[in-house]
């Protein structure tokens, strides 16, 4: 397995507020391990929702600092409750995190860099461009937001990247065109993402439509963004007669587990298909929020990632676990 949770008990130290609905936290770790941690690394954070233990994971915010760990939480009712969990802590409550990992590999030997942010996306992109500005890179950061009053850490930004920092606010009139821009770049240059699923899908096509080889653009992930509403829906599971309510603020993963039906799993963030199961029958929608999935494997409907990727209405799955067999 890829990421071993080791829990690790730390403090919050300080918020403050970085735009509308955007907090930032600084977490302090009891035994803080000054060493730097890998661009696009996240931490997962212990939460309460309505009495239950859950799990949240987290971008951490540029490089490491011997102050702790830096976070940003966007407030959002359309969530499934970490946010109103995080915003709801103060200074000197005691929470229990694990140690930063990341997915996002960043090759250092390019000649060029575009790296891509949709608003809260920003959380994982500016510790690349601190990163990148440091060494001298030729480094652009787009930077797409509704408006620029709610684009966090913009003042950090402008001061450290100057004009190779471009702004493409909505109520503005500028609205980020990948197309165009991708096709701007040179061959071979490597592009950092991170947005809602609605833009990553929208730049891996303009990326592939514009001739540039699909590795080298690199993306963070956000685990709760789909494209339909977080609702509570419904799980059949195949030859029984169980039927499962997913709440809205918990995974299919998360309650097929406690109720005993074994799920593997390890990234809980869509990108390693290890919690993957057959979806038999659909009765609804899937709202596939996963990165493992091809554009056409998730048209077919066929499988889910069972961690991230909700429904509408009910959908019948075959977890593969029978219980003659146990």
């Amino acid at each position: 397995m890829r990421f071993i949770e080791t829990w690790i008990p730390a403090t919050l130290v300080t918020t403050r507020d970085l735009a509308p609905g955007i907090r930032e936290f600084l977490i302090r770790p009891d035994q803080l391990d000054v060493t730097a941690y890998p661009v696009g690394s996240h931490i997962n954070v212990s939460v309460t929702i309505d009495g239950q233990p859950e799990t949240r994971s987290y971008s951490l915010v540029g490089e490491a600092s011997p102050h702790g760990f830096r976070i940003a939480v966007r407030r959002t009712d359309d969530s499934r409750g970490g946010s109103r969990y995080m915003w709801s802590l103060q200074p000197g409550a005691r929470l229990d995190i694990t140690q930063p990992a990341s997915l996002l590999a960043v090759d250092w030997t390019r000649q060029n860099y575009c790296l891509i942010a949709g608003g809260i996306g920003i959380t994982p992109i500016l510790g690349a461009a601190q990163a990148l500005a440091r060494r001298g890179s030729d480094v652009m950061l787009h930077y797409a937001v509704r408006s620029r009053r709610e684009a966090a850490y913009l003042d950090e930004l402008a001061a450290m990247l100057g004009d190779r920092l471009v702004v493409h606010a909505s109520d503005g009139g500028r609205r980020l065109d990948l197309d165009a821009l991708f096709a701007s770049l040179p061959q071979a240059t490597l592009a950092l993402f991170c947005g809602p699923m609605r833009l990553l899908d929208a730049a891996r096509h303009a990326w592939i439509g514009a001739g540039h080889a699909l590795p080298d653009l690199r993306y963070e992930t956000f685990g709760s963004s789909g494209t339909l509403p977080t609702e509570a829906f419904r799980v059949r599971l195949k030859d029984s007669n169980i039927e499962l309510e997913i709440p809205r603020e918990r995974s299919m993963l998360d309650v097929l587990n406690a109720c005993g039906h074994d799920v593997m799993f390890d990234c809980k963030r869509g990108e390693c298909g290890l919690c993957v199961i057959d979806v038999v029958e659909v009765d609804g929608e899937i709202d596939h929020r996963d990165v493992f999935f091809s554009d056409h494997q998730k048209h077919s409907n066929q499988k889910i990632c069972a961690c991230v990727s909700r429904a509408r209405g009910t959908i019948t799955v075959d977890t593969l676990l029978r219980a003659d067999a146990v």
